[in-house]
């Protein structure tokens, strides 16, 4: 492979902690990401956009942990020692969490594109051939997300 995969690893990071909502879960989400395109190597076509390939192989991740996860259920949720132990002190950190609520919050896939857009820096085109749709349906989600997050964040203000 002439592309250099760990040149995206920090797009990969922020991809999957928009995808799984926490850090702990978007590293595991990040080395099987990593793993699968290291195995499935051969089927990367050279001159392709190496970070779309990577975004598409985490993306189908994580849509298979899920399926996984509706079908094992394993008490996890339940579980006490996944709550705060100290309470947030600082007015930024207060705010990251709000914001990572209603992003939480948002649907699915316009969370997807406004992460690759405003977040990775994607451009609509890159953007557009990993989540498999137009130019337009990116910018109009782009859009929404945006305003969404607007709403949400004056509601709690």
């Amino acid at each position: 492979m002439s592309d250099d995969i760990l040149a995206h690893v920090r797009a990969l990071k922020a991809y999957g902690r928009s995808l799984c909502g926490n850090a702990a879960d978007a590293e595991d989400l990040v080395q099987d990401t990593l793993l699968r395109a290291i195995e499935k190597a051969h089927s990367y076509r050279p001159g392709t956009h190496m970070r779309a390939w990577l975004f598409t192989i985490m993306r189908n991740r994580f849509y298979t942990d899920c399926r996984k996860r509706a079908r094992e259920r394993t008490g996890a949720e339940d579980c006490v020692s996944g709550g705060p132990v100290v309470a947030a002190a600082q007015d930024w950190h207060m705010a990251s969490q709000e914001m990572q609520q209603a992003l939480r919050d948002m649907p699915v896939h316009y969370r997807e594109a406004l992460v690759l857009v405003a977040v990775i820096g994607e451009s609509y085109q890159h953007a557009s051939e990993v989540l498999g749709c137009d130019i337009g349906t990116i910018k109009s989600r782009v859009n929404r997300a945006r305003a969404i997050l607007r709403r949400s964040l004056h509601a709690e203000a």
